[in-house]
This record gives C-alpha cells, structure tokens and sequence, in this order.
C-alpha cells in the first residue's frame, strides 16, 4: 500500500468534549529512547505535517529511566520535547496528558492520590508542555481500589478543571463500574486501557458500552498487546499476518486498522522512534478491512 500521501485525516473524526481530533492520532512515550534530542523534534513535526492533531503523552515519560528504563544522557521529556517541536502550537492540536501517576529519577515512580499531589502532577504538566491549559487529562489508576476513593480523587481533577487549568477529564487503567462512580462529578471524553486484536479482549463489552456513551476509547499499547513497554516483539500471530499478507501490509497496519475498525469512537494512538514507521502507521488509517478479514482475525 502506497504511504507517502496517506494523512491522518483518511481515519476520520471524533470529538473529545469540544475538540474535533482525527482517530489516527500519536502515542509519545517512545521518543524519549533516543538520545538523539533532534531525531524526536523531527518525528514530532513530521507526525503533525501528515495530520495528526491528537498526541498522548505524560510527564512520566522520561529517558534515562522512566517508563521505558532504557538510554542514556541527559533527561529527556516527552512533554518538553512536544514544547520543543510544536510551540506555537497549532490550533487544532490537542494534547492528551495523565496524572496519577509521576517518576522521580531518584526516587522512581509513585502514585498521587491526594489534591495536593494531582495539583502538583497538573502544574508539572502545564510547566513542561508551557501551557496555561491542558486539554485532556487522564487520571491513570493503579491496581487495586486505591487509598483515596476514585470519586475523591476525581473530584479534585474537577476542581482544576472549573478552575481553568483543565479542560477536559478522562480516565485511564478503568473498569466499567467506575466511570458510574464519577459520572455525577464532571463528564468524561475518554477513556484509556491496554487493548488490542489479541490483549484484554474481555473488554469488547466495554469498548461498545463507551460508544453507546459517547465516550472516545483510546487503546494504549494497541500494537505491543500484553508485551507493553518492550514493544511488538512477539510474532503477530498467523491470522494477522495472513490478512496482511491479502493486502499488501504489515503486520502492524493490520493491528492498527483492526483498532480503528472497532467503532467511530475508537480512536489509535501509535508511538514509535523511527520516522518511517511513523509513515507505516499513519498510513494504516486508510487500511479497509473487510468483514470477512474482521471474523479472521481473533
């Protein structure tokens, strides 16, 4: 399949509260590997010239250390690469950040679950991307109930968001039964977990019950599955590659194009390195996959 005149736009559209996005959008966390400062800068404008206008990232990712553990130098920020890239930024482009979680390079990752601790996390956020708003925030949930009740901790997210420093709320790591528990304190645009054509599928239930609410789902780790940080590793499996194979891709595209396929509000957030996987991955938005394809694949 041809890639270079492939854009963003052939995924089509979907809104987070009052921002219109594209549904092939850019997940961030794997720019920060390379030491190379510029290589990143690069990819970043290079992703918003072929139409991405949604970028997820968060102020725990961060090399050396951080989520990813690799590379060596000086820290490097997602976020402040994404400053370093865009500013000024474009109008349409919206920035989708978390809080909930945050990584100290010396004392490694903790959790906020207190007002202050998420104010802080929100005030990090908007110091690193030199923002006096941002546009989304996720609060990313941990394992277990927690040690401060959900609604408590959302409701704190709410508060900075009716005091202008947020515009948006979502939630990231969720189960179904929680977005009932914050649904009076304040809507939320999206909701964000690890899924994909063969990870986590006992959410198919969840992914159509968002889209009955309007809520955008937003797989992370949509080409890694269960592998995660360490990236697509693992064989695709025969049914992915036979599809890819019938159309002329990748295994990858097909991974891609299958996320898309599972609802309008189903939106992809694909992170890479390397600039010509970014093209590869953008262009899996014009990927049709036939119905035949869909019952293939697992």
């Amino acid at each position: 399949m041809p890639t270079d005149e492939i854009t963003a736009a052939a995924a089509g559209t979907w809104t987070l509260g009052d921002r219109t996005v594209r549904r092939m959008g850019f997940g961030s966390m794997r720019i920060t590997a390379n030491p190379d400062r510029e290589r990143a800068i690069a990819l970043l404008r290079r992703a918003v010239e072929l139409g991405v206008n949604h970028i997820d990232t968060a102020a725990f990712y961060v090399s050396p250390g951080g989520t990813l553990r690799v590379g060596t130098g000086p820290a490097r920020y997602a976020t402040e690469l994404i400053r370093a890239a865009l500013t000024p930024y474009p109008e349409d482009l919206v920035i989708v950040t978390k809080v909930g979680f945050g990584y100290d390079p010396a004392a490694g990752f903790h959790e906020a679950v207190t007002a202050a601790q998420l104010r802080a996390q929100v005030e990090e956020n908007l110091r690193r991307l030199g923002r006096d708003q941002l546009d989304v925030v996720n609060l990313r949930l941990g394992r277990g109930p927690g040690a401060v009740p959900l609604a408590e901790r959302f409701g704190a997210l709410a508060e900075l968001r009716d005091a202008g420093l947020i515009r948006h709320l979502g939630l990231s790591n969720v189960r179904p039964e929680q977005l009932d528990e914050v649904a009076g304190i304040a809507p939320v645009v999206c909701v964000q977990n690890n899924y994909g054509v063969d990870a986590y599928r006992e959410q198919d239930a969840f992914v159509r019950a968002c889209g009955a609410r309007g809520i955008a789902y937003v797989p992370f780790f949509a080409l890694a599955g269960t592998f995660r940080e360490a990236g697509a590793t693992a064989a695709p499996g025969a049914a992915v590659e036979a599809v890819a194979r019938d159309h002329g891709v990748t295994p990858s595209q097909v991974r891609l194009a299958w996320t898309l396929h599972q609802g309008p509000h189903v939106l992809a957030i694909p992170g890479t390195g390397d600039p010509a996987h970014l093209v590869e991955n953008i262009a899996a938005a014009a990927l049709h996959l036939t119905p035949e394809d869909l019952l293939r694949l697992p």
